[in-house]
């Protein structure tokens, strides 16, 4: 029961920062080990300021957001 309650928290807490646009750095590490064992895996600070980067289009000059 506690899993389920402690899943669930996650759940919620992933899908509130996806809605503000604060993607899942966890979610991110897992990717980064199945697919990609032994490359590098970016700090929490390196991932977050790669993903607000991409987000707003810094150095292109373009802006690859939906609002």
């Amino acid at each position: 029961m506690l899993e389920q309650f402690d899943l669930l928290c996650r759940r919620v807490k992933q899908t509130g920062r996806l809605m503000i646009g604060v993607p899942d750095y966890d979610t991110y590490v897992l990717h980064r080990q199945t697919t990609h064992p032994g490359d590098p895996i970016m700090t929490y600070e390196e991932f977050f300021r790669e993903r607000q980067q991409s987000r707003y289009g810094f150095g292109d000059g373009k802006i690859s957001r939906c609002c």
